[in-house]
């Protein structure tokens, strides 16, 4: 059995979990989310936890009963909790300002890079160097969060970019001149 998949899911107050026929549906005080379950997966609701198991051993199975506990468990934590990315924004002359629902960065182009806003994700500033992304889908926020790193990611030499916040940047030495 896998470690992660037979591991039970406790499901906090507040929280609805229903099993439908090939989906999890779980509602919270944040929200609702909703996650697949694939064929050879059982799910089942019993005394305020849901056990994840599976119906045969084959390769691809064992595979999908670690996965579909983790998206049933990350569906529960975003529903209660939510997520949140902090993105900083390290450069002379780098900024970001809010521009209607989304962003607009000013990150050493010629010209402004906007990013639109993502239904079910926020993007919040702080300061003019800060960015949050937060909203209850784990996936959906990672993803806004690595689509607005890519924009400018931090370089190696001098360790301008967009960074996650706690990110550490192996900065590279730069030419020496040998006599």
């Amino acid at each position: 059995m896998s470690k992660i998949g037979r591991t039970p899911i406790s499901i906090p107050d507040q929280t609805n979990v229903t099993v439908e026929k090939n989906l999890v549906r779980v509602k919270g005080p944040k929200g609702e989310l909703t996650a697949p379950v694939y064929k050879g997966i059982t799910v089942e609701v019993k005394d305020d936890q849901v056990v994840v198991g599976r119906t045969s051993e084959k390769g691809q199975i064992r595979a999908f009963h670690g996965l579909v506990r983790s998206l049933i468990s990350n569906c529960i934590d975003g529903v209660n909790e939510g997520y949140k990315k902090t993105l900083k924004m390290v450069g002379t002359g780098y900024r970001v300002k809010k521009k209607g629902a989304g962003l607009e960065l000013t990150v050493g182009y010629s010209h402004s890079v906007e990013v639109k806003a993502v239904e079910g994700v926020n993007l919040d500033i702080e300061g003019n160097d800060t960015i949050h992304v937060s909203g209850i889908d784990k996936q959906k926020v990672g993803q806004v969060a690595a689509d607005i790193r890519a924009i400018r990611p931090p370089e190696v030499y001098k360790g301008k970019g967009i960074r996650y916040e706690g990110e550490v940047v192996k900065l590279k030495p730069g030419k020496t001149v040998v006599e």
